[in-house]
């Protein structure tokens, strides 16, 4: 729920194209919250402390990635017509399935919160909590900022939008590419 990535990138998408593309952020970002609840409570996600180079990799691309999407926020323009729904989706499942520190989060998490020997039904129900609570929060984020759209699309407003999501994006990337790094 601390501002990151995924709560930039639903910002941005209310922003620039409203309330749609910011649920459709939003409901991406829980597709992928599902994907690593569902890794980590089938086990899938073990392999990353089994090898650490998956996780390295993992956030050399999640790296790139942030630096992509910021690049791509500072350079937009006040007349960028808004992406389809579609890509909003897109956005939201790529920010967070490529975020390392999700993993990290549901591979020390989610398995105290299961049984010793858990069942598919545990999974699926301790993965659809963490699923439903990632969706109310985005989409309530989603909301609350494309009830201010009028006031954010300024021109003037927008691009300043553009650019702190853009650093901060960026920001995001290179630390964790240096942080890879080390």
């Amino acid at each position: 729920m601390s501002p990151g990535p995924d709560f930039a990138l639903v910002v941005r998408h209310s922003v620039v194209s409203g309330r749609r593309h910011g649920m459709a952020t939003a409901a991406g970002i829980a597709a992928g919250v599902f994907v690593w609840a569902a890794a980590a409570g089938s086990g899938v996600v073990a392999l990353i402390a089994w090898a650490p180079d998956l996780l390295t990799g993992l956030k050399l691309v999640g790296a790139v990635y942030l630096l992509h999407l910021g690049v791509k926020s500072w350079r937009a323009k006040e007349t960028t017509e808004p992406v389809a729904s579609s890509h909003a989706f897109r956005d939201g499942l790529l920010c967070n399935v490529l975020n390392p520190k999700a993993a990290v989060f549901f591979v020390a998490l989610l398995p105290q919160f299961l049984p010793a020997s858990p069942g598919l039904l545990d999974t699926v129900l301790l993965s659809g909590l963490a699923v439903l609570i990632s969706a109310v929060w985005f989409m309530t984020v989603a909301t609350l900022v494309s009830s201010l759209r009028r006031l954010l699309a300024r021109a003037a407003v927008r691009r300043a939008i553009d650019r702190v999501t853009g650093v901060v994006l960026i920001g995001l990337g290179v630390r964790l590419a240096v942080t890879t790094a080390r």
